[in-house]
């Protein structure tokens, strides 16, 4: 028997599964068994009203798991999937309240990863799963960040290598008649509304939700992201951002250990810290998919206090700044 039905049959028996899509690796489990649902929430230590995503092989397996299925998702699924966006319908009674977050609707994803195609269509049922590490930290774009979060919690982790886009999936309302974007990915607003023309955007997007309101969609509400670190955005025009670290470096407190993720065309311009390159400021997708390799590095290296280079929140860049802020907590400071 090979790797693929082993970690299938874990996951038909109510098991656990790692697994890698072209995003992050993912926590698997079925997503139409509620105890399996419950599993990954213990797992990770995520409140269960933080909604799980459901991975689907193949387009026949949307239906069974929606009331409807709205012209919207169909422009969308046939320009996207399989692909790096997940869809919010509304949802059939096959699916638990345990897998939703209690929520009347249902997120669904075809990932194009091969290694999660063969498993979702080997386990023959739709595969719940959020991201593979511990509720608020890093997302893992790596086995080795599985590994470090999850080992002995879970029962099998499957190493595909490195993840190709390294932020989690765009997330689309389309429950409702006007589509709205939740979570913000690889696939940008600007490529959404090229299909559809108008595509709303939640406030969750840019800034925080309030206390009291219920995430429509996994990362919205909590603080996420984040490295044992204090992570702090600075944003402004690019000569003023490297200006204003600086000047913050040089007020931190000598006893911490200070660290700076920059733009490759920074890399020098910092003093007294230790920097952590992204990527270029030309190359915003690979800043992209290397930011939760970043932020766990902080870790690795011992750093107490991290100054993140803002950048413009437009095309994959909103992607970039919505996690940053999420891992910093909201600290922001203007250069």
């Amino acid at each position: 028997m090979g790797i693929i039905d082993k970690a299938a049959d874990v996951i038909i028996s109510g098991g656990l599964v790692a697994f890698p899509t072209e995003t992050v690796y993912g926590l698997g489990g079925d997503g139409l068994n509620p105890s399996a649902s419950e599993r990954i929430y213990a797992a990770k230590g995520r409140p269960s009203d933080n909604p799980l995503i459901l991975h689907i092989s193949d387009i026949s397996q949307l239906e069974p798991l929606v009331k409807e299925i709205p012209e919207n998702a169909v422009r969308l699924y046939e320009k996207f999937w399989p692909g790096p966006l997940t869809l919010i319908f509304k949802k059939s009674a096959v699916v638990p309240y345990e897998t939703s977050g209690g929520l009347d609707t249902v997120a669904v994803r075809f990932p194009s990863n091969a290694v999660a195609q063969r498993l979702i269509s080997a386990s023959k049922t739709p595969i719940a799963a959020p991201s593979a590490n511990t509720s608020g930290r890093p997302s893992p774009t790596r086995a080795s960040h599985v590994a470090y979060d999850l080992d002995g919690k879970i029962d099998i982790i499957l190493d595909g290598g490195a993840c190709d886009f390294g932020l989690e999936s765009t997330i689309v309302d389309v429950s409702e008649d006007i589509p709205c974007l939740l979570r913000p990915g690889a696939i940008t607003l600007e490529m959404l509304r090229d299909v559809l023309g108008k595509v709303n955007v939640d406030k969750a997007v840019t800034d925080m939700l309030e206390g009291g309101e219920l995430p429509k969609a996994p990362g919205m509400k909590y603080t996420h992201y984040s490295p044992n670190a204090d992570v702090i955005i600075v944003r402004g025009e690019r000569q003023k951002i490297v200006q204003k670290i600086n000047e913050l470096i040089a007020d931190t407190d000598i006893r911490l250990k200070v660290g700076v993720i920059a733009t490759e065309e920074n890399k020098y311009s910092y003093k007294g810290c230790e920097v952590l390159v992204a990527g270029s400021i030309k190359e915003p997708e690979k800043i992209a998919s290397n930011l939760f390799k970043m932020l766990r590095k902080c870790d690795h290296h011992g750093i107490d206090r991290v100054f993140a280079e803002g950048l413009p929140e437009n095309e994959i860049g909103l992607a970039i700044m919505n996690r940053l802020k999420k891992a910093a907590g909201y600290h922001i400071i203007d250069a």
